[in-house]
């Protein structure tokens, strides 16, 4: 009778879902406290590789030697975890972070490592706090870092308004604080030569949708997928539309997979002002369009729309991972053109 009455109890969905939390969240409790014992084992070790370089400090190569011998010393005994290279990570932890109490503790030694090789401090201090901002893993700010995140930001703003935002010294104020151009949409897998349609790129972006709104940026949430529009007896479809939190308003993204034109532009220009008729709050900012396109004319898009234009954007997309010379020259050439 009594198994009988434990079967029939029906358990709630929030039980169960608060179980699982308490469980998950202990889990990965338990992970980061693990990771960041390692962290504070390596910035010891660089510590006390520090102190031993300084009493010879007299003879050049004495750190170089110093490392060298320790790695042979120890990594048979403990493993690659304490190679020459990775004893160099240690030193230069250390020099970098000479206050254990101002280690993170979200932060494990992989994304330590990955700051570690940025050799400018302001976009050191910039990925820094956005991995805090935005809980990346190792993988997603390597991802950042390659892309080229920092350097796209700063097409569109100045260094200290970038910084001011990642500090949370700030709310972003206008779109490009946010958006970037170029977007990089590595992760969608379609090949650069490949021919395919909007509705193709449509579906790799909602196939990959936690990806596109790491790509996108901060405070993105996913509204709509062809949002119909419907004007008399006429029907539009706005490809994507995203909410975003700290800019307070609609973002509409149209999607060409061709050089857009200024009809692309005034199609886009039509979806921004039926959201702000219609959809938007009168507490909300106005409504922001992106053409997320495959290329672009800036003084097209420039002469296309109004002077004080602050709503409308065009952003180009690639689908590679640039190379840091390609990235540069990109950037020099967008900076030209708007010149």
């Amino acid at each position: 009778m009594k198994l009988q009455i434990q079967s029939n109890i029906e358990l709630r969905n929030e039980f169960v879902s608060d179980i699982r939390n308490i469980i998950t969240t202990s889990r990965n409790d338990a992970i980061r406290g693990v990771d960041f014992e390692r962290v504070r084992m390596y910035w010891k070790l660089g510590e006390r590789i520090v102190v031993e370089e300084q009493a010879g400090k007299e003879r050049a190569e004495y750190g170089t030697y110093l490392l060298h011998n320790l790695a042979n010393k120890i990594e048979s005994e403990f493993g690659s975890g304490f190679s020459y290279r990775q004893l160099a990570f240690c030193r230069q932890f250390y020099r970098a972070y000479p206050i254990m109490n101002a280690l993170r503790s979200q932060f494990n030694w992989s994304q330590y490592r990955l700051l570690l090789q940025i050799d400018n401090e302001d976009k050191q201090e910039y990925y820094e706090h956005e991995t805090l901002n935005n809980n990346w893993t190792g993988r997603e700010l390597e991802r950042q870092i390659n892309s080229g995140l920092y350097e796209r930001l700063l097409l569109s703003n100045d260094k200290k308004s970038v910084l001011e935002v990642a500090r949370k010294e700030r709310i972003p104020e206008s779109p490009t604080e946010i958006i970037k151009d170029p977007m990089i949409l590595e992760f969608l897998g379609l090949k650069r030569d490949a021919t395919y349609y909007e509705k193709d790129l449509e579906s790799a972006l909602i196939s990959n949708l936690q990806a596109f709104l790491l790509e996108l940026g901060n405070g993105f949430s996913f509204v709509a997928r062809q949002k119909r529009i419907l004007l008399e007896d006429d029907e539009f479809f706005a490809d994507l539309v995203f909410y975003n939190r700290l800019l307070h308003c609609f973002v509409v993204i149209e999607l060409k997979t061709q050089k857009i034109t200024h009809e692309d532009i005034g199609q886009l220009q039509m979806y921004v002002n039926y959201y702000d008729r219609n959809e938007k709050s009168i507490e909300e900012n106005p409504t922001i369009g992106i053409l997320l396109c495959a290329d672009k004319n800036n003084t097209l898009v420039k002469y296309t729309l109004p002077e004080n234009n602050n709503t409308i954007m065009a952003s180009k997309y690639q689908l590679y991972l640039p190379s840091e010379k390609q990235l540069i020259n990109e950037l020099k050439r967008e900076l030209k053109e708007l010149d």
